[in-house]
């Protein structure tokens, strides 16, 4: 338990410089649910989800009270639902009756976001597989809080690039579907390699198929507090400045730990991990970006922007892991760029550029996350970006990520505007050279070979 100074440097910590829990999320098991016909499943998915997430909001805003901890979001995610619609889903429409569900779901318990409508294909599709991917763009336009997600590749199985391909068309597709809202679709959809089974970050969250049939998962933020300990280290060496993001992560986890098991005391809930990640805001003051500049660079993208993002996500997952027993997920610094107010700037004064951010990724948590391109973007080049990043984790043996979101109508220079937690986003420039050629090979990029370790 925490002692009373603790107590007093929490309360310091939330009032002043902006520590939250981002979320907790209830993870729930949908592989039980039946029914011989999609109306049938719909009705078995929407009655379990409501059954277990029935108190999850309301325990949630009692933590809060009672402790004084800020808890952003309470989410759900749940099973793959390629997995859980194959038997009764004949085609595409047939998954958007059940996203319709989930939504619904969503909005009567109140939580702001549920994750699971997902496809894992990291070495080839099912034809239910490939009947959800397809869905994708018209199932996140009917819907308000439901994200998907598709895992293309993993370090033991390769890229499945005929599933890149497809995600390349589908990302433009769902932006067109949405291009009234600034293809906000594409904000609610992530394409990974190495997905974690245990993530409770949108939009790539789902219950994997390892987890029980429901548990408890927290994720701490805290970039902002972390930037104010490194204030009192200006000028001192790496040494330090190593020394103080460790405890500082130490005293953000300790506080997720605290939140995570008090959750599932109330709701009776085994607890999963606890996901450690420093996820920044739009907010003034709650920036990665704001952390790498403190620790020595003028602005975000300059030379040494990698080095310093490395030893901030190592330092992290170091101090961090110490404070729990069960840390997970993805656990590190994120870099979503519309997320960020001094990426936001960065990007705007060109500073930060898509490729700078690439090489971010190879150190970082998860990938290139909310970055807005032109939407005259062609589909073989999102998926040749797709390719890129799910090359780095898979060699990396780390998970990465793409979150891009092409704005139909808008060009570089524009801005998009997502509103919330998403906030908004330069559009930035993308390499002109095309690689059709490339993305249209058909089959799987081979496993590489530190992965037969059996």
């Amino acid at each position: 338990m925490l002692n009373i100074m603790e107590v007093h440097e929490t309360n310091k910590m939330i009032e002043q410089e902006k520590l939250d829990v981002r979320t907790i999320t209830m993870g729930i098991s949908l592989l039980d649910c039946e029914g011989s016909t999609v109306d049938e499943l719909c009705e078995s998915i929407y009655k379990k989800i409501t059954t277990y997430a029935k108190d999850l909001v309301s325990t949630g805003q009692a933590i809060e009270r009672e402790f004084g901890i800020p808890i952003v979001n309470k989410r759900i995610s749940v099973t793959p639902i390629s997995l859980v619609g194959a038997r009764v889903c004949k085609c595409p429409e047939d998954f958007v009756k059940i996203i319709h569900a989930l939504d619904r779901a969503a909005c009567d318990m109140g939580v702001n976001f549920l994750g699971g409508y997902s496809a894992l294909v990291s070495k080839a599709m099912t034809p239910a597989e490939r009947m959800l991917i397809e869905s994708i763009p018209q199932a996140l336009a009917e819907t308000e809080r439901v994200c998907a997600s598709v895992n293309v590749g993993s370090t033991k199985t390769g890229i499945d690039m005929d599933a890149v391909r497809l995600m390349g068309e589908i990302v433009k597709k769902t932006a067109e579907a949405t291009a009234d809202r600034d293809s906000l679709g594409c904000a609610k959809l992530v394409v990974f390699c190495n997905a974690p089974d245990d993530n409770p970050f949108m939009a790539g969250a789902f219950h994997g198929v390892t987890e029980g049939d429901v548990v408890i998962n927290v994720g701490v933020s805290g970039p902002g507090v972390v930037k104010k300990a490194l204030e009192a280290a200006r000028g001192e060496s790496f040494e330090v400045l190593c020394e103080t993001i460790k405890k500082t992560a130490f005293k953000i986890t300790r506080i997720g730990q605290l939140v995570a098991q008090e959750a599932s005391r109330r709701l009776g809930v085994p607890f999963g991990i606890i996901d450690l990640s420093l996820a920044p805001t739009p907010a003034v003051g709650d920036s990665v970006g704001e952390i790498l500049e403190e620790i020595g660079l003028e602005q975000v993208g300059a030379p040494g922007t990698t080095a310093a993002l490395a030893l901030l996500n190592d330092q992290v997952k170091k101090g961090g892991i110490m404070a729990s027993s069960y840390v997970g997920g993805l656990s590190g610094a994120f870099i979503p760029v519309s997320e960020d107010k001094n990426m936001i700037d960065a990007a705007t004064a060109g500073v930060l550029t898509l490729e700078k951010l690439e090489a971010m990724t190879c150190v970082c948590s998860v990938g290139l996350d909310m970055i807005a391109v032109p939407g005259d973007t062609p589909a073989t080049t999102i998926a040749g970006i797709i390719a890129d990043e799910a090359a780095i984790g898979m060699i990396n043996q780390k998970t990465t990520a793409v979150r891009l979101i092409p704005v139909i109508g808008k060009g570089v220079g524009e801005v998009a505007e997502f509103g919330g937690l998403l906030g908004w986003a330069p559009i930035m420039p993308v390499n002109p050279k095309g690689c059709e050629t490339f993305v249209t090979r058909g089959g799987r990029i081979p496993a590489p070979v530190h992965s037969f370790k059996n």
